[in-house]
């Protein structure tokens, strides 16, 4: 039976050589990540794994390394120096499989998570973040909730009786939460041209940042859309509101928004809180390519680093430098490529905000290739759209240099004419 104590008290079950699986994203519960440090001088060799976090990593400080050491399966901004700097490591795997690894390869001792109050039947809700965190508290030997009453109430498969954690904390803090800054005008171009592929009654799988909420900001006049995705944001309540999207013509869980985890403003927070019409759902389910290409016309929005003249598409890292991970690009590029009417896109803008090319004639020594050739339909730039399905390396390399930034396309038409002996154009 569940039983709560405070964090200081919960953290005594913790030990040496545990396994700890921290909740994702946004529902990363501080107090217990606050309470384990405290204990650090009392423990060794604990590992740590997680997904990406928004918390402050207070574990990867200096005076905690020889009781902690951290694998995660996505290098978010508050590890990504530590694991470049080779503190921290990274585990390279799909998101759709990260359940299935929890399950079979990396056994939990622990896990914390981050919980809604139980209601008069004892659910609790994991609220913002299921993703693999629903197996964490299914596979960990020790599970221990943060108890908090701003914790949305979602539907879905967070949806989990008090008696799947063994040990309760209590207390009440806000989720942490976002501002999407405003689209740039390079964004907002970006946005109009993957818009413009965007047909009526498609199925929509995109992240947070500007480049999603520039495209959809463009979605005014479409209808019928739906969405099945790994994550989401604010970008989609207005689209809600206005009755653009709402789900009709997908095919698995219509009229209702699918997802992993969001995160977002309280405003998200309150529109999922309690919302019949959200569905937040295991990882392994939401990005299963054989379930994604179930629904028609999927169009997967995501990004990259950069992309070589070929198509090949770096999205992880920055040459050795690890800066994000897979994640759930391929998944959703593949779901989209086996959809009837699908559309897998890469978007990103054509220069860096140094001036460097994003579109290179190879790319960077070390890079991680996220989305291989052969994986690559569409790409978006300020300057228009390359659809690259079915064409030669030397067509790509055309289209590709079309859409580059125009102070890079003489060095990149020298570029292919060293690799293919002519020139494209």
């Amino acid at each position: 039976m569940s039983k709560y104590l405070s964090a200081k008290e919960a953290l005594e079950y913790v030990k040496s050589n545990d396994r700890i699986f921290i909740h994702s994203v946004a529902a990363a519960p501080q107090i217990l990540i606050d309470a384990l440090c405290d204990r650090a001088s009392d423990l060794e060799n604990v590992e740590i794994v997680h997904l990406h976090t928004e918390c402050k990593a207070k574990y990867l400080e200096e005076q905690y390394r020889n009781s902690f050491r951290v694998k995660s399966f996505f290098v978010g901004a508050n590890v990504r120096r530590a694991t470049q700097d080779g503190i921290a490591d990274y585990i390279p795997v799909f998101l759709s499989e990260i359940p299935k690894m929890i399950r079979e390869t990396l056994p939990l001792d622990v896990a914390f998570v981050q919980v809604s109050p139980p209601d008069k039947h004892g659910y609790c809700s994991l609220g913002v973040s299921v993703d693999a965190s629903h197996t964490a508290v299914d596979c960990a030997k020790l599970v221990i909730a943060q108890v908090n009453a701003n914790m949305p109430r979602t539907y879905g498969d967070g949806m989990m009786h008090i008696s799947n954690f063994d040990i309760l904390v209590e207390h009440d803090c806000p989720i942490y939460s976002v501002d999407v800054p405003e689209p740039t005008d390079i964004e907002k171009r970006i946005g109009n041209y993957v818009a413009g592929l965007v047909e009526d009654g498609a199925t929509l799988q995109m992240g947070i940042g500007a480049i999603p909420n520039a495209v959809l900001s463009s979605l005014t006049n479409h209808k019928k859309l739906g969405i099945h995705t790994e994550m989401f944001s604010d970008g989609v309540i207005p689209l809600v509101e206005k009755g653009i999207i709402t789900g009709e013509m997908k095919k698995l869980y219509p009229d209702r928004i699918v997802s992993a985890f969001i995160m977002g403003t309280k405003k998200l927070y309150d529109f999922v809180d309690g919302n019949p019409g959200v569905m937040m759902m295991d990882v392994a389910f939401t990005n299963d390519v054989a379930v994604i290409r179930k629904n028609p016309k999927v169009t997967s929005i995501n990004s990259a680093i950069e992309i070589d003249l070929t198509g090949q598409v770096c999205a992880d890292s920055i040459g050795t430098k690890q800066y994000s991970g897979v994640g759930g690009q391929i998944d959703f590029i593949r779901g989209a490529s086996y959809s009837e009417g699908g559309k897998p896109i890469i978007a990103l803008s054509s220069a860096t905000s140094k001036g460097l090319s994003k579109i290179v004639p190879t790319l960077k020594v070390g890079a991680g290739v996220v989305s291989t050739r052969a994986n690559v339909h569409y790409i978006a730039t300020e300057y228009g759209i390359a659809d690259l399905y079915g064409k030669s390396l030397q067509e790509r390399a055309r289209m590709l240099i079309d859409i580059a930034h125009p102070d890079h396309r003489e060095t990149l038409d020298k570029a292919a004419f060293e690799r293919f002996g002519r020139k494209l154009h």
